[in-house]
C-alpha cells in the first residue's frame, strides 16, 4: 500500500460502524456507503489519561478508525474497521513531528463477526486485534481490558476517546484525540451498550461519537485507573435520526474477552493481568 497522504488529507478521513440495532444511523465502512459523522458536541481534548493509549489506524480504502493499545505491540479496535482485502497502517509520530506510518504485522477479527448482521442493524462481535510490526513507544501505555464481572448499569458513566471530527461533515476538525463522558441508557447488556450525553439525553444534539471514532474505547475509571469496557460500533443523531450527537453504540468486551485473551497469547502479545 502506498501511503502518501499529507496531514491535511488525514483530517478528511473517517468512518463509523453501521448500527447494530434497529435505530437509524449512517453506515460508512463498505465502499459506496455514505459516511457517518464523529465525536461531536464540543468534546474537549482527552484528559486524565483517557487519550494516552489511543491511536489512529488508516486503511487503503481511505478509511480511518481509532484503536487502543492493550499491549506493547497489540491494539484493540472494531472488526468492521479492518476489512479483508485492504491494508492498514498505524499513524505514529513523536509530538511535534509529521505523521509517520507504522507497519502492521497481522490482524485478527473475532470469528463471530458478521458484516451482514452489522449492516442489517443486528448485534455482532465487532471486535478485532492488530499486531504491530514493532513495539509502541513508551509514551503510549497499554490499558487494561475490564474483567468478565465488570458490568454496566443504566446511569453508569463511561468515557469515550477517539480521533473523530468535532463538527458533523467537516473532516478538517478531526485528527486529534478528544473525549466525552457519556452515560448508559436503555438496557445495557453483553451485546450492546447505548450511551448518551446526560445534558441532552439524545433528544437534541450533544456529545457523541462520529466519523473516525469507530473502534474507540469506552473507558471506566476504577480505583484511579482506566479499564476498557467496550469499543465504539455505531452512532445516531438526536431522536434516532441519522448522524451523530444522539446515541453512541458500544460493543461490550465481556462476551468476547476470552477470545481476546487467547488470540493475544497466540499472537505472542499476552495481556497484562
Amino acid at each position: 500500500m502506498t501511503l502518501k497522504w499529507l496531514p491535511a488529507q488525514l483530517l478528511r478521513l473517517g468512518v463509523i460502524a453501521p448500527l447494530t440495532t434497529a435505530a437509524v444511523i449512517t453506515p460508512a465502512i463498505a465502499p459506496g456507503l455514505a459516511p457517518a459523522r464523529a465525536m461531536v458536541g464540543g468534546a474537549p481534548a482527552a484528559a486524565d489519561g483517557a487519550g494516552a493509549s489511543v491511536v489512529m489506524i488508516l486503511g487503503s480504502y481511505g478509511t480511518a478508525c481509532t484503536a487502543t493499545a492493550i499491549g506493547r505491540e497489540l491494539l484493540l479496535t472494531a472488526a468492521h474497521c479492518v476489512q479483508p482485502g485492504a491494508e492498514y497502517k498505524l499513524v505514529g509520530s513523536e509530538p511535534g513531528q509529521q505523521p509517520a506510518f507504522k507497519d502492521i504485522a497481522r490482524i485478527e477479527r473475532d470469528p463471530q463477526f458478521d458484516m451482514k448482521r452489522l449492516l442489517g442493524h443486528l448485534a455482532t462481535a465487532d471486535v478485532a486485534l492488530i499486531k504491530l510490526a514493532e513495539p509502541l513507544p513508551a509514551r503510549i501505555p497499554p490499558v487494561r481490558i475490564a474483567g468478565d464481572a465488570e458490568t454496566v448499569a443504566v446511569g453508569d458513566a463511561l468515557t469515550v476517546a477517539g480521533y473523530g471530527v468535532t463538527v458533523r461533515g467537516d473532516g478538517r476538525t478531526g485528527g486529534a484525540v478528544r473525549s466525552a463522558t457519556l452515560v448508559a441508557t436503555g438496557v445495557p447488556g453483553p451485546l450492546q451498550i447505548r450511551l448518551l450525553d446526560p445534558a441532552t439525553k439524545g433528544e437534541s444534539p450533544g456529545l457523541g461519537a462520529c466519523a473516525g471514532d469507530s473502534g474507540a474505547p469506552a473507558f471506566r475509571k476504577k480505583n484511579g485507573s482506566l479499564a476498557i469496557i467496550g469499543v465504539v460500533s455505531w452512532s445516531t443523531g438526536p431522536n434516532l435520526t441519522a448522524g451523530c450527537g444522539g446515541l453512541t453504540g458500544i460493543t461490550p468486551l465481556m462476551r468476547y474477552r476470552a477470545w481476546i485473551v487467547d488470540t493475544a497469547r497466540a499472537l505472542g502479545s499476552p495481556l497484562a493481568p
